[in-house]
């Protein structure tokens, strides 16, 4: 439309999930997002419906992109899902080390400010915690362990996993990061009586 100021959806929703990555919801306020976007603020409102309705779609942005990334990671999972939750824990690290991107997790970040976010975002941010377990949990099914066992596992890996990314921000080495995945492979390993492998 004529004399509308046009801009990219997609551009603008990487440069918000960055700001919010990077600073953490609570500490992001709407000039920011205005900064980083191009957008004032009343655009950011008329686009995205406010900085928490913006904030839930950087979220699930977040949690498609990366979860696509261990879907694929744990599709082996039937033939060896030792070798699955390997390539899983690699999904991680390999975030971690890119230098485009911020330290951490922005789900296990805004999961550790609950008590300040809205009840929507509270609720949206387990929801997309949960889901990173149920996947773990069906991938584990799909490598022939036993129900029990298999939430017990999921439970411990995802915790591991969210740990992972906030000992990143800590500024915990690449390699004992690497230490701490290796511990929790070699344990499923062992569950399953296979022998542990150096990754």
């Amino acid at each position: 439309m004529a004399g509308k100021k046009q801009f990219d959806v997609d551009t603008a929703l990487d440069a918000a999930m960055v700001q919010f990555w990077r600073a953490g919801y609570a500490d992001t306020s709407l000039d920011d997002l205005s900064r980083v976007t191009g957008l004032n603020r009343s655009s950011i409102y008329s686009s995205f419906g406010g900085k928490d309705e913006l904030f839930l779609r950087c979220l699930d942005r977040y949690a498609t992109r990366y979860g696509e990334k261990y879907d694929a990671a744990l599709s082996c999972a039937a033939s060896d899902v030792v070798a699955a939750l390997r390539a899983f824990f690699d999904v991680t690290h390999e975030r971690i080390a890119d230098p485009d991107l911020p330290d951490g997790c922005l789900i296990a970040q805004t999961a550790m400010v609950t008590p300040v976010l809205s009840p929507a975002v509270a609720a949206h941010t387990r929801e997309a915690l949960g889901f990173q377990r149920r996947r773990l949990h069906t991938a584990l099914k799909a490598g022939r362990m036993s129900d029990e066992n298999a939430e017990g596992f999921a439970l411990h890996a995802a915790a591991v996993n969210q740990s992972l990314a906030v000992m990143s921000r800590a500024g915990v080495s690449p390699a004992q990061l690497r230490t701490i995945a290796r511990v929790t492979v070699d344990g499923l390993a062992k569950v399953l009586g296979e022998p542990e492998r150096s990754s």
